[in-house]
C-alpha cells in the first residue's frame, strides 16, 4: 500500500504578522540608508563595460588592462617597501640591545662620557653658570645697580654682593634702585628712602610692566582696549637714573658699563626695558628667566648689562628661601612650597591676610590653603582641594606684583661691618646727592599709592645671604642624574651607523624611535625638611575639635586620623 503523504505546514501568515514584518524591514532599510548618508559613501557603480558598437573598442580595452597592471605593480612595490621598513626596525632594535649589553660591560667609561656631554649641553641652567655670569657682570661694570623690592628692601639686600663691590678697589660704584614703589604706602616708602640713603645713593623707581616689543606690535594694539595702560606702561624714576649715570660718565670721561644685579623677581630686566623704552630683555613671572649676561645700549655713553639672579644661600631662613631662591614652582617639591607658604603667613598679620583673601578664620596653613582652594575653585576629583597648586600660585603672587605688602625699616641705623664710614663716603662721591633727593621727591609725589589699611604688614627676615663664588655653589645631584639618564638613550643610537645605501632611511627611523623610547625621569625628592611638630596642648585641641576640623593636614599621624570621639553624635 502506498504510504499517505504528510501534509506540509502552511506558509500563510496572519495579516497582522505579515504587516509587522514588512514594517520592521522598512525601518531597517531606513536605518541603513541613514548611516550610509552619514558616512558619505555611495554604492559602487557596476562597470557597464565597453559596448560592442563603440568605435576604438579594442584600444579602450587595452588601456583598461594597462591600468590594472599598473595598480598591481604599485601594490607590490608598497608591499616590498613595508617589508624593508620592518626589517630596518628589527635591525635597529637588535643594535639597541647590543648597545645596552656593551654599555653594561663597559660601565664606567660610558657614564664618564655621558656626564661630560650633559655638562657641556646643560651647563647654562646650572647654578654655577649663574654665578659665573654674575661675576662677569660685576667685573665688567663701572657702576653696579642693586635692585631692591620696595615691599621688603632689607630682604633683597645681599651682603656678599655689596662687600664684593665695595672692596673691589678702583672707581667701581654701587647704587641702590628701589623698584615697585607703587605697591607700598607713601609714608613707608619715604622712611625706606631716608634709611637707605645713609649707606648708599638710592633711586626710587617704578618700572613699566607692559612694554612694546618690536615683533609684537599688532598684539599690543589688540590688548590696548582691555589693559589699563596708564598704570602698566608708565615709568617713573627713569629720567633721574639716566641723569645720574650720564653725569658719572662725564666725570669719568669715558663710556660706562652699568651692571644690574639682584635676587629673582625684583625687576632687573624691567628696569633695563624701561630705560631703553623698548622690550629689549625677556621678562616673566617665572624666576630665573635671565640665564646669561646681556648687553643693551642705552646711548653712546651708557651700556646696561643684564645679569642672572643671585643664588640664595641654603643657610637662609625658610622665608628668605621662599621669596628669594630660584624655585621652579612646577617641578619643586610640595613640602618646600608648603613650608615657604607657612613661613610667609607666620610673618604677616593674620587679620589682614583674612581681609585680603576674604577668608574666614583659620588655625594653620593647611586649613588656609584648603579654604583658598575652595574659594577659587581649585579642586581635584571628588571635590578635594588642590593644596599643592594653590600653594604654588600663592608663592607666585607674593614674588610678583599682585599683592601689596610692606615692611618697616630698622629703628636704629646699624650699617653692616664691611661698610665703614670711609667706604660710605667713597660710594657717595661723584654723585649729586641733592639733585638725587629732589628727583626722588618728584617721583614720590607723582605716583598713586595703596592705603596703609589695604597693604599687609610684613616682618622682614633681614638681609638674605647669597653665593657669588662659583666654588661655593653646591649643585643638586638629582638634577644632574636626571639629565644624564635623559641623554643616554640618544648616545646609544648615535654610536651605530647603517650601510651607505640605507643610511638616510635609518636616520629617519632613529628619530621616530627616539621619540617613542624617551625615558621619563622624575626628579628625586629633595632632602626632607623637618616640619615643626604640634605641641601637646595643640594636639589635645585638635583631637577635641576633630569633628569640625578639615581632614587635610600634613602633620597628622595615623592615630589622630582614626580617633573617634564617643561624646559627640556623628550624623
Amino acid at each position: 500500500m502506498k504510504r499517505p503523504k504528510l501534509k506540509k505546514a502552511s506558509k500563510r501568515l496572519t495579516c497582522h504578522k505579515r504587516y509587522k514584518i514588512q514594517k520592521k524591514i522598512r525601518e531597517h532599510h531606513r536605518k541603513v540608508r541613514k548611516e550610509a548618508k552619514k558616512r558619505g559613501r555611495k554604492k559602487p557603480k557596476k562597470d557597464p563595460g565597453v559596448p560592442s558598437a563603440a568605435p576604438f573598442k579594442e584600444e579602450l580595452l587595452r588601456e583598461a588592462e594597462q591600468r590594472k597592471q599598473r595598480l598591481e605593480e604599485l601594490k607590490q612595490k608598497q608591499k616590498l617597501n613595508r617589508q624593508k621598513e620592518h626589517e630596518k626596525k628589527r635591525k635597529l632594535e637588535a643594535k639597541k640591545n647590543a648597545a645596552k649589553v656593551k654599555e653594561k660591560a663597559e660601565g664606567k667609561e660610558s657614564s664618564v662620557k655621558s656626564k661630560a656631554k650633559t655638562n657641556k649641553l646643560l651647563d647654562k641652567n646650572s647654578k654655577k653658570s649663574f654665578c659665573r655670569e654674575l661675576k662677569k657682570v660685576i667685573e665688567a661694570s663701572d657702576v653696579v645697580l642693586e635692585v631692591l623690592d620696595a615691599r621688603d628692601p632689607m630682604g633683597c639686600r645681599c651682603p656678599q654682593l655689596e662687600q664684593a663691590v665695595t672692596c673691589s678697589g678702583g672707581d667701581k660704584k654701587l647704587l641702590l634702585v628701589l623698584n615697585k614703589i607703587d605697591l607700598v604706602p607713601k609714608e613707608n616708602l619715604e622712611k625706606w628712602l631716608h634709611y637707605l640713603k645713609e649707606e648708599f645713593p638710592t633711586v626710587a623707581f617704578k618700572s613699566a610692566t607692559l612694554m612694546k616689543d618690536r615683533t609684537m606690535q599688532e598684539q599690543f594694539k589688540k590688548r590696548r582696549a582691555r589693559v589699563d595702560l596708564s598704570r602698566t606702561t608708565e615709568c617713573f624714576g627713569s629720567k633721574c637714573l639716566l641723569k645720574l649715570l650720564q653725569q658719572h660718565g662725564k666725570t669719568q670721561n669715558k663710556a660706562i658699563q652699568v651692571g644690574v644685579v639682584g635676587f629673582p623677581n625684583v625687576g632687573k630686566s624691567s628696569i633695563i626695558n624701561s630705560l631703553k623704552g623698548v622690550r629689549a630683555c625677556n621678562v616673566g613671572l617665572a624666576r630665573g628667566v635671565t640665564k646669561s649676561m646681556q648687553i643693551v645700549h642705552i646711548d653712546k655713553q651708557t651700556k646696561m648689562l643684564d645679569s642672572p639672579s643671585i643664588i640664595a644661600d641654603p643657610s637662609n631662613s625658610a622665608l628668605a628661601l621662599a621669596l628669594r631662591s630660584i624655585i621652579d614652582t612646577e617641578e619643586s617639591d610640595s613640602a618646600d612650597v608648603l613650608e615657604g607658604v607657612d613661613a610667609i603667613l607666620n610673618h604677616c598679620s593674620k587679620q589682614q591676610v583674612m581681609m585680603h583673601y576674604s577668608i574666614p578664620d583659620f588655625r594653620n596653613t593647611e586649613e588656609f590653603l584648603t579654604l583658598l582652594a575652595q574659594k577659587r575653585g581649585m579642586l581635584k576629583k571628588g571635590g578635594v582641594p588642590d593644596i599643592e597648586n594653590i600653594a604654588k600660585l600663592l608663592l607666585c603672587d607674593w614674588t610678583g606684583a599682585k599683592i601689596s605688602y610692606h615692611s618697616q625699616p630698622p629703628v636704629s641705623q646699624r650699617p653692616p661691618p664691611y661698610l665703614t664710614e670711609d667706604k660710605i663716603a667713597e660710594m657717595q662721591e661723584c654723585w649729586n646727592l641733592k639733585n638725587l633727593e629732589e628727583e626722588n621727591n618728584t617721583t614720590v609725589q607723582a605716583l598713586k599709592y595703596p592705603s596703609p589699611a589695604s597693604s599687609i604688614i610684613f616682618q622682614s627676615p633681614g638681609m638674605a645671604n647669597g653665593t657669588i663664588e662659583e666654588n661655593k655653589v653646591i649643585e643638586e645631584a638629582s638634577e644632574w642624574e636626571s639629565l644624564e639618564t635623559g641623554k643616554e638613550g640618544q648616545e646609544e643610537e648615535e654610536d651605530f651607523t647603517e650601510s651607505e645605501d640605507d643610511q638616510d632611511d635609518v636616520e629617519e627611523e632613529e628619530k621616530d624611535v627616539k621619540e617613542e623610547t624617551k625615558v621619563q625621569v622624575t626628579r628625586k625628592a629633595k632632602l626632607g625638611k623637618q616640619q615643626t611638630s604640634l605641641t601637646n596642648s595643640e594636639k589635645q585641641i585638635a583631637e577635641s575639635e576633630h569633628s569640625n576640623s578639615l581632614s587635610l593636614s600634613l602633620g597628622k599621624t595615623a592615630d589622630e586620623d582614626d580617633a573617634y570621639d564617643f561624646n559627640t553624635d556623628y550624623v
